[in-house]
């Protein structure tokens, strides 16, 4: 079967995520107060399972079995997008949907000990305990109504996971130890989550000054700190993934506060890490990692710098004006603007593919952003003059496992 062939198969993958994400982003907006195109009892309750275990989840874990290259692999994306859809079907019991969702996080981490056993290496070790991470909180909801006491889990599973990818990208420039730090902070995180259970002001605090010690180290030492001086797609990598270690080292100095009880701290620790930070991420590597998942081109545009600048601006009105300030129009006009930078970001993207790759114009030498606009050829030409090397544009968790799946076909 040809590439070209397997294109629609590969795409009906990410339908579920897609509408997890859609159905995300309209729960949002009724815990805003605000009229949404659905309207039902149970969306609010689900919103946050929604986007990081119905969207980011199944992303994540489509990535990891096309790594893995094997159909079982699949069960993983398979699970997590099928409870993301049920817990959208008022008819099927919340309950099916958890226990559903829970099984498709035990699943993730049953995926990664393959893949870590073929190479023993402390980045993918960290990311399977963000895995465990998923299910504890995956596991702890289904006896749970509201989202409170999962939150802290499902922040250490993001937070981790593309920390470690991060390291995956920036190997070099990171040195031979970078997993291990790595993983020492993956286990004060996970030491604070333990303590937070019984102590949650001092679990909050204790994850507060992790994610603080582990973000000051990933700026440190990632290449996008020298990246964000380049052009085009290179520059634009750098400065979303520079946006999300802000936006991480703001919900840790939140978190050191004491546990986030009051709605203005929760909402501004939240949303500071599944809007500032990972989204920032999956818009950094968006057209790296879903054209070697998918085998779709995603070329770069200069369109793409409108939705992580409105996500941005969003994150500000809403955590600074909304929660900091008090100001409830704050808190609702950027919790609007983050739904529209987010919806922008698919219709630039679909679109961007719809169009495909960018011919170089003419002038192109003499406009840099021009230049490396579109195929991952040319990324792959920014990264090298830049120094950043082929792994900052290209190796993000799929590609080095991507080289390997094709080898495995």
């Amino acid at each position: 079967m040809s590439r070209r062939e397997r294109i629609p198969v590969r795409m009906l993958w990410m339908l579920p995520a897609g509408l997890a994400l859609l159905a995300g982003l309209d729960a949002g907006m009724l815990l805003l107060g605000l009229p949404a195109p659905v309207t039902t009892d149970r969306l609010p309750q689900v919103h946050g399972m929604l986007l990081t275990l119905g969207f980011v989840g199944t992303l994540i874990s489509l990535e990891r079995a096309t790594a893995y290259a094997r159909p079982a692999g699949f069960v993983t994306p398979a699970l997590l997008g099928v409870g993301g859809i049920l817990l959208l079907v008022s008819p099927v019991p919340l309950i099916v949907a958890k226990v559903v969702l829970a099984a498709g996080a035990a699943s993730f981490v049953l995926l990664y000990i393959p893949l870590w056993r073929r190479q023993y290496d402390a980045a993918l070790l960290t990311q399977l305990l963000a895995a465990g991470l998923a299910m504890c909180g995956a596991v702890v909801w289904i006896g749970q109504e509201q989202l409170t006491l999962i939150i802290p889990w499902l922040i250490g599973f993001l937070v981790l996971t593309i920390a470690a990818e991060r390291v995956e990208l920036a190997r070099i420039t990171m040195g031979p130890q970078a997993g291990i730090r790595l993983l020492l902070h993956a286990w004060a995180i996970t030491a604070a989550l333990a303590v937070g259970l019984f102590l949650p002001d001092a679990g909050a605090m204790l994850l507060g000054i992790a994610l603080l010690s582990l973000t000051g180290w990933l700026v440190v030492h990632d290449v996008a700190r020298r990246t964000i001086r380049a052009s085009g797609v290179t520059r634009y990598m750098a400065a979303c993934i520079l946006a999300g270690y802000v936006w991480l080292a703001v919900a840790a100095l939140v978190l050191l506060l004491g546990y986030p009880s009051e709605q203005p701290a929760y909402d501004a620790v939240i949303h500071s890490v599944f809007l500032g930070y990972t989204f920032s991420m999956i818009m950094a590597h968006a057209t790296t990692i879903l054209p070697a998942v998918l085998h779709i081109a995603l070329p770069y545009r200069r369109a793409f710098w409108a939705p992580i600048a409105l996500l941005q601006v969003a994150l500000i009105v809403r955590v600074w004006v909304g929660d900091g300030l008090g100001i409830p129009a704050g808190w609702q006009i950027g919790g609007v603007l983050g739904v529209i930078a987010l919806l922008l970001f698919v219709v630039t993207a679909v679109t961007s593919a719809i169009l495909g790759p960018v011919k170089a114009r003419p002038s192109a030498s003499a406009d840099p952003d021009a230049a490396q606009d579109g195929a991952p050829e040319q990324v792959r030409a920014t990264a090298s003059e830049t120094g950043a090397g082929t792994q900052e544009a290209l190796e993000g968790p799929a590609a080095s496992e991507i080289s390997e799946t094709d080898g495995a076909r």
